[in-house]
């Protein structure tokens, strides 16, 4: 069973991703370190005992449909209650709409938690925070009143309503159009398909962002408008109006995250209403509503993040819990009686640690994303812009790396059980197979990476990412200087990849600014992995010198060693992939024909 790591998250917060120098500057205002233990401890009291309990209920009977009406797994309903009178989440909601307005670092965080207990649960309140940040950015005084208050206290839940049949990744060529009407409200009419709790049982209302055309648009992602579409339409006084014209049609059946509602969604077929259409109010701008919408989208894309990085915290304390009970053979040394634990043998310890390593720096790189998030949300002027910068950056990472860890973490711990992996009774299938579409959604991994090297690479003409790499440098060199016999070669190992990195870094800033593209994308994905790898080791290096407190500094020291001397030397067949790799790419096109 899941118990929430609040000791290793509380230090990854304060010695890795920077909580307590933000702390120490005032930047947070009067949050205190005693505020943050005691937020992470109960979130991960209740994520513990409250949601873990209830994930294999939810994979095992889903979420049903009838009579357009879904009905999530046993127990779900109520536990989202519980969850929201818990005030979790209004956490990092504004304060002018009832919420705490709490840093993202502790919402993340959280909500790693969340995950880790039931990835199918937790991502329906995600998209719900999405939502609350677009409507206050974007929307209108009348609207915010209208829906933040009881969408901030979960009272409400919200949903995203981005992809069509045709219309996946490339957002241009959806159909779902709207209709203006005298009284300043629109109507809609389409279908949108893999749209996440767009129906269920939670919440008496769901407030559907969705996307749409107006007759007159321009063409293609500069035509597109952002309108905000409840299920039952708001009174004057707050309460609940008539039924709006949008419903589910089908819910998908998928490989994983069972207990999450994933619909197809009809509006404006005329089965609610008084005339066919359902009605909306426009957020922001018309034609302007992508732009609004990466709002919500790059909140997801972290929180997708976090995902990522809670499975493969909950495939790692399997595994590793597995591997201590389960007798087979007789490991090299073994001087107890009997069969050793499989723990004892070396290939079982190298597919641990690799998890425990492969763990711990994604979830690093990822509070670190949503520390830059929250300085830059505290600073103004030049400051501001470093931290906007930062944050830009570490989003495309903070979204591929830990989905990308989960599904190797799962899929090895489902190795570390043997065969038994492989029986769904044991639970570690059901967390490969929910983290497998985390590397897809919010923007395929390898859309980060075309972003990564396209839009955030050259930001500042590439002095920021060059100044990055200057601190990971830095990393490198304090390891050096601290002479701990601990670290073995990490440093030398550390700086060789950061070395890679650069290399990379400058051929790929080039390659797109000589408009280059085939050659840079043919190695973006490869690029993105590397900076991760880097990110990795740096992090673990970063965790291991810092004094936690807590004892378990030789054992942050040994893992960080680990990855440099066993993972990230990686980098250097990855840069030449990078810099050379786009010819044979070219060429293996016959082989696809």
């Amino acid at each position: 069973m899941y118990k929430a790591p609040v000791e290793e998250i509380l230090f990854t917060l304060k010695h890795v991703a920077g909580l307590n120098d933000a702390l120490s500057s005032g930047k947070l205002g009067d949050l205190s370190e005693d505020i943050v233990d005691a937020v992470i401890s109960e979130a991960g009291r209740f994520a513990t005992e409250e949601i873990a309990p209830l994930a294999e209920v939810g994979d095992k009977q889903g979420a049903t449909l009838n009579d357009h009406k879904v009905k999530t797994p046993d127990g779900w309903a109520a536990l989202y209650k519980a969850w929201a009178e818990g005030g979790w989440g209004s956490l990092s909601g504004p304060e002018a709409f009832g919420g705490q307005a709490l840093p993202h670092m502790l919402l993340v965080a959280t909500f790693e938690m969340w995950n880790s207990g039931a990835m199918g649960f937790a991502i329906g309140p995600t998209l719900t925070i999405g939502a609350v940040e677009a409507l206050e950015a974007h929307a209108t005084d009348a609207i915010k009143a209208n829906y933040l208050p009881k969408m901030v206290s979960g009272e409400w839940m919200g949903s995203m309503n981005l992809t069509e049949p045709n219309a996946g990744s490339d957002l241009g060529v959806m159909k779902t159009r709207a209709e203006r009407r005298p009284d300043g409200t629109y109507r809609l009419f389409g279908q949108k398909i893999f749209i996440t709790y767009g129906e269920h049982d939670f919440t008496d209302n769901i407030v559907h962002l969705v996307l749409a055309r107006l007759p007159d648009a321009p063409a293609g992602s500069r035509g597109i408008s952002l309108f905000v579409v409840p299920k039952f339409l708001v009174n004057d006084d707050g309460s609940l109006g008539p039924r709006n014209d949008v419903h589910v049609h089908s819910l998908e059946h998928k490989m994983g995250i069972h207990g999450s509602p994933t619909c197809t969604m009809i509006y404006g077929d005329g089965k609610f209403g008084d005339e066919p259409g359902a009605i909306g109010w426009l957020v922001g701008e018309e034609n302007k509503g992508l732009a609004c919408m990466f709002t919500m989208m790059n909140n997801a894309r972290l929180m997708v993040g976090m995902q990522g990085v809670a499975i493969a915290e909950a495939a790692t304390q399997k595994a590793i819990a597995y591997a201590k009970d389960r007798l087979q053979g007789r490991a090299p040394g073994w001087q107890g009686e009997g069969m050793s634990p499989i723990i004892e043998h070396p290939d079982v310890a190298r597919m641990l640690a690799t998890m425990k390593a492969v763990t711990q720096g994604a979830r690093a790189i990822a509070y670190a994303c949503a520390h830059a998030v929250d300085m830059a949300d505290a600073s103004t002027g030049e400051l501001r812009q470093f931290w906007l910068d930062r944050a830009n950056l570490l989003t495309p990472l903070a979204k591929s790396i830990p989905t990308d860890a989960g599904v190797e973490v799962s899929s090895l711990g489902i190795q570390v059980h043997g065969g038994m992996g492989f029986i769904e009774e044991t639970g570690a299938a059901r967390l490969y197979r929910d983290a497998r579409i985390a590397p897809i959604y919010e923007g395929t991994n390898g859309i980060q990476a075309i972003d990564l090297i396209g839009r955030k690479l050259p930001q500042a003409g590439g002095n920021h990412v060059r100044a990055f790499m200057g601190e990971l440098k830095d990393i490198a060199a304090d390891v050096r200087a601290s002479n701990r016999e601990g670290f073995g070669n990490t440093a030398d190992k550390l700086a060789t990849s950061i070395a890679d990195l650069e290399e990379a870094t400058d051929w790929m800033l080039s390659a797109v600014g000589e408009g280059n593209m085939t050659e840079a994308l043919s190695g973006a994905t490869p690029y993105q992995r590397l900076f991760g790898l880097v990110l990795t080791g740096a992090y673990l290096a970063k965790g291991g010198l810092a004094d936690g407190g807590d004892g378990k500094d030789a054992a942050r020291i040994a893992l960080a060693r680990f990855a440099a001397e066993n993972l990230i030397s990686e980098t250097a067949a990855l840069k030449d992939r990078v810099m050379n790799g786009a010819e044979s790419l070219a060429a293996a096109r016959l082989a696809l024909a």
